[in-house]
This record gives structure tokens, sequence and C-alpha cells, in this order.
């Protein structure tokens, strides 16, 4: 499963890929008519629409290389259509650790019943669960365990997909259990990966709590951001690190990842940079660009300076190398190795704005700790 604050393709190896057995929706639908009730601000990737007779959960694109929609229309009470979501859910499956913090800030946690390599998650609260045996292990990130998932009976699998096709998924909705894909990974604005919030809202009748949730995290967020203006200084940023193949992985200039530094107020070094992913650069070219950045954050999976080293004895030509200021988020781990940033951090993008505000203007939030980011020794 998902660098600072952006996610190198192997973040997402707990996901699961999952089918589109699902009604696919070719036509657009029609904004103006039919979202007279919806609260979606920033999120491109679903809506909840409210028309006259029904309310239906739309997730759009929600993989790569597709222009399709698929619609679930919510109901309360029993049906037995594989479109039709019966809310309020009580049992759920999902299939990544940024789902985990959406349950438990619902106060739904406990409707967790499976999990896919349930060490991933580091949630103090969930891992009580799951220690006491009411979050069932559900395989690795390589092979779910189909069968141990049907005996538990779920009333809806959140699932992940890169594609349209996966075998193990057509089973599961063959058992009458709906797979609902989740798009979330696909946000461009830190916002807009935090208001899938309201997508488990409306599985659990729970709008008006999830509205509230984000709505508090929004005005958090944009706080920040207004802090963020009062910085004069605008620190110079490296970030990402060699992940393989001697090359350097690191958010392009108009990804969600760049656009958390663009709020902080700090120059990033390639924020001028197209691309919604990473870029990949080889070391010379990073060096030539960034040897003299102030602040070098989130350099891939690192945790100490002594792993860089080991990796490439060159990253200590970097000065912010030579001066310690280098921040990795790979250190605050729960007891079983996961890491706290790739779970919590993309339902709380005001907190990454403010560890980033903190370590490059900490002046700006004199009583501010760091949430998810440490000073890397």
């Amino acid at each position: 499963m998902k660098s600072l604050i952006y996610h190198f393709s192997s973040i997402i190896l707990i996901f699961i890929l999952v089918a589109s057995c699902r009604k696919e929706v070719s036509k657009k639908i029609n904004n103006t008519a039919l979202h007279q009730e919806n609260t979606i601000k920033y999120a491109k990737g679903f809506d909840i629409v409210i028309s006259k007779n029904e309310k239906k959960l739309i997730i759009k694109n929600p993989y790569s290389n597709t222009s399709n929609n698929f619609e679930y229309i919510i109901k309360k009470g029993i049906n037995d259509q594989l479109n039709v979501i019966n809310t309020p859910i009580k049992k759920i499956v999902v299939t990544s650790t940024t789902h985990i913090p959406m349950l438990e800030l619902l106060s739904e946690e406990k409707a967790l019943v499976g999990f896919q390599n349930t060490d991933y998650i580091s949630s103090t609260k969930t891992r009580k669960r799951i220690d006491a045996g009411f979050v069932k292990e559900l395989g690795n990130e390589a092979a779910l365990n189909t069968e141990s998932l049907l005996e538990l009976k779920p009333d809806a699998v959140i699932g992940f997909t890169m594609d349209n096709y996966n075998k193990t998924f057509n089973l599961i909705e063959k058992h009458g259990i709906p797979v609902i894909i989740n798009g979330d990974w696909r946000e461009e604005t830190p916002l807009g990966r935090a208001e899938w919030i309201k997508f488990f809202g409306v599985l659990f009748n729970k709008e008006r709590l999830a509205d509230s949730i984000f709505n508090t995290i929004e005005i958090d967020y944009l706080a920040a951001k207004r802090i963020a203006k009062e910085n004069t200084k605008y620190p110079s940023i490296l970030s990402g690190a060699i992940m393989r193949n001697d090359i350097w992985s690191l958010p392009a200039g108009e990804s969600f990842v760049s656009q958390f530094l663009l709020d902080a107020n700090v120059n990033y070094l390639w924020k001028d940079t197209k691309g919604k992913g990473s870029l990949q650069l080889s070391f010379e070219t990073v060096l030539d660009k960034a040897q003299h950045a102030e602040y070098w954050i989130a350099p891939g999976y690192f945790s100490s300076k002594t792993q860089l080293l080991e990796n490439n004895p060159h990253y200590k030509k970097f000065t912010a190398f030579k001066n310690n200021n280098i921040y990795t988020a790979s250190t605050k781990r729960g007891v079983t190795g996961g890491v706290v940033y790739y779970e919590l951090g993309p339902t709380r993008p005001d907190l990454i704005l403010q560890d980033i505000i903190k370590i490059t203007n900490p002046e700006l939030l004199p009583n501010y700790e760091l949430t998810f980011f440490e000073q890397m020794k």
C-alpha cells in the first residue's frame, strides 16, 4: 500500500484488483437536474445524487484508461440486486488501510469484519479488534482468501482496481455480495481524497456526520493554507529518492503532493513540471538541481541517514543531508509495522499541511507538534 505525500506505485501493493460486473453508466449524468442535495465539493471520483424518488452513489472513472461510471442505488431495507446497496451496512470488508480512519471517524469500526493483510493496519483502535478476533485475516496483498471472505457474509466489499477485470471479485459478486470500487487514489487534490469520507457516510446512512467531519478538515486545511501565506522565506524543497534501477522518483508539478507544497508556500524545485504522478529522473539530474535545497522531505521509504548511504553514498552531497534537514514519515509505525502516514494521511490532509509548515517555517505554527513526520537521524 499509498516520498512526501505522494504515492510511489509500490504504495498500492496492498490494494486489490476488483471486477466490473456492475452496471456501467455510459451517458453523462445531468448534474443540474440530479444534484439537488449533493455536497461533493472537491472529489472528482464520485457523486452522491438525490433525485425525486431515489438516492444514487456514482463512482466515476475509478481506474486508469476508462470513461465508465458505476452506479449504485442506495436503499434502506433488503434488496437482492447487485447494484442496490442495502443500508445501513452492518458488516463490511475493505481493502486499503486508507479506509480504516474513515470508518473510525464515523464510529463504524465495529462493522469491519475482514481485511487483507491486517499487519498493515496501524490504528490502535482497530488493532485491538483484530487482536480480539473481530477482524479476520483475508490473506496477503497477492492473494485474497475468497473462501474466508464468503464465510463472513459481508454486506459489501470495498475494492480497488487498476483495470476492469478480476476473477476473485467476480466470484464474490456471483455469491450475491456487492463489490464497490473505491477510486480515492485517483484524486488530484488533498481535499479531494479526504472528501471520500462521504462515500462511507452514505453507506452507513451517516451523511450528515460525514459532511460535518469533512467540513472541519476543510476548515483546518484552508486555515493552515492562509497561515502559510505569511511565509516570506520560501525555503527550497527536495523530495523522493532512488527507489529502483537507479531512478529517482519524486512528485510531478501537477500532482496532489505538489499541491501540498504549493499550499505550504514553499519553493518545491519541480513545481513547474508537467504531470500528475511522479517524475523519474537520474541521480545526476536531481543533484544538479537540488544539491543545495534547504529541506528534503519524504525521502522514499528510507527512515535513517544510514539507510540512505547504504543505498547510495552520494546522498551525503546534499546540503539537506549535511544540515540534518531530512524529514521522513516512515518512522511512525503501528505495532505490526504499518506506516501511520499511509493509513491516516489521506483522510487528514490538514495535518499533513501543518506538518510541512512546521518543518519549513516553524515560527508560523509555534504550538503545533508534528503528526506524521520526524527529523531523520
